[in-house]
């Protein structure tokens, strides 16, 4: 039989309240702590990127019912739509014709999870400020101030999901043997905004990713339901076209009116919105390891915050519950196993969609915008129809599959050899929808 533990979790945002939900469907008496205030009373604060829940979020969502709920505040997205700095417009399918990624607000989803959660009887304590942790009695340590009173709150297991600066983590890290690295982007990201039409319909196309590609930098937009896009700038935050230089209206209007022609129109609030909005950073932070005896573990960006350009960093975090669930089943009241079991699951995956996000800038904000790279999409799509046993693209085994992305990324490096290769080839560009070409894809992964 399972016992029933008194379970708290440190952080209320998605990755926490999902797993409150698995944890109190499981029997167990389930607490959540976050500093902030109840984000269904708080106006958004302009520093979002709107999130792309793909099939691996989908799958620990399927498991508790709950997918279709949160479907009806999502937008199915098909395609990315590039736009060219001659405002030309080209589209590249994410996937088979009917696979779709789903845009959803972060504030939205977050606000519905947190009402979710207490539908279960998940216990929420917002603005309750958490400064440390004993690990080895899984005693939490709450105060007002750092530096001031606290007083202690006994749990039989902690779980911090208190994202990539987590307060549990923190206490985790002055362990001997605890390895830890952040890295910093030289990028920053800022919001921006195309509001409805006044009938309340998109100004453009509500099922594409939108994406302005110019090589140090990019601009981004995903749709909401409301008939608007959030909008993301990402540019390095020094040197030139950098937000250092974007400084006043004139240089940033001039900036944009070169740059992003056709958002003119469609961006009427940029002045406003870009010097209201925050510019915000970007890090990538790993750690080792992830659990402390039966008592404690991290989830989510408290022990694996990547880049936002795979749009996975919900997915793989949602993906972190899927394999804790299976070891709680497989390993019931043996939480030391769990625990066990979990990271070693997770963490080479969680390194390997670190490495993928981090690559797939460079794909975005100058690939895109390349002929090879177009026409390897176009070769990869063509054979892949042809071999589905043979070839799944790497976006494809990333989004649309389960594969351990471990795997994803050692079969994609595989797969780009070869297209390089192919590539290489003299003409390819008049011969690559032929039989030869064909064999020779096989030959090569054959080999």
């Amino acid at each position: 039989m399972k016992e029933q533990k008194k379970i708290a979790v440190v952080g209320a945002g998605l990755v926490g309240t999902l797993l409150a939900i698995y944890l109190k469907r499981a029997g167990h008496t389930v607490h959540v702590f976050d500093r902030s205030k109840d984000i269904r009373t708080v106006e958004f604060s302009g520093r979002s990127i709107n999130l792309v829940m793909s099939d691996r979020g989908w799958k620990a969502l399927e498991k508790l019912g709950l997918d279709t709920e949160i479907k009806k505040i999502g937008i199915p997205v098909y395609k990315r739509a590039i736009h060219l700095e001659d405002s030309s417009l080209n589209f590249q399918n994410y996937g088979k014709e009917d696979q779709a990624i789903f845009s959803l607000s972060r504030g939205i989803l977050n606000r519905k999870m947190v009402d979710l959660a207490e539908a279960e009887g998940v216990q929420f304590f917002f603005e309750s400020k958490i400064w440390d942790i004993t690990l080895s009695t899984a005693t939490l340590h709450e105060g007002l101030t750092e530096r001031g009173e606290w007083h202690d709150l006994d749990y039989d297991i902690v779980f911090g999901a208190d994202g990539a600066f987590s307060r549990i983590r923190h206490r985790m890290q002055r362990q001997s043997m605890f390895n830890y690295s952040q890295e910093f982007l030289k990028l920053g990201y800022k919001e921006l905004h195309i509001p409805a039409n006044p009938d309340g319909s998109h100004k453009i196309d509500p099922n594409s990713l939108h994406i302005w590609p110019r090589g140090e930098f990019m601009l981004m937009a995903l749709a909401n339901t409301n008939g608007s896009f959030t909008c993301t700038l990402f540019m390095p935050h020094e040197g030139e076209n950098s937000f250092e230089q974007l400084k006043d209206k004139a240089t940033l209007e001039a900036f944009f009116a070169k740059y992003f022609p056709d958002t003119k129109e469609v961006i009427p609030n940029l002045v406003e919105d870009f010097f209201r909005n925050p510019t915000s950073y970007l890090v990538t932070m790993k750690c080792y390891p992830w659990t402390y005896k039966d008592k404690v573990a991290l989830i989510g960006d408290a022990c694996h915050a990547i880049v936002p350009f795979y749009g996975h960093g919900m997915n793989a975090g949602f993906e972190d519950i899927t394999i804790l669930a299976e070891m709680m089943e497989k390993y019931g009241n043996d939480w030391e196993t769990v625990f066990e079991q979990y990271q070693l699951s997770r963490k080479p995956n969680a390194d390997a969609i670190a490495e993928l996000s981090y690559r797939n800038f460079m794909e975005m904000s100058s690939k895109t915008a390349d002929d090879k790279f177009h026409l390897q999409k176009k070769i990869e799509k063509w054979f892949s129809e042809k071999h589905p046993d043979k070839w799944v693209p790497l976006y494809s085994r990333v989004t649309f599959s389960h594969q351990p992305y471990a795997e994803a990324l050692a079969e994609g490096e595989k797969q780009n050899a070869i297209m390089q290769e192919i590539l290489s080839i003299d003409k390819i560009e008049e011969i690559w929808e032929t039989e030869p070409i064909e064999h020779r894809i096989l030959d090569l992964l054959a080999k």
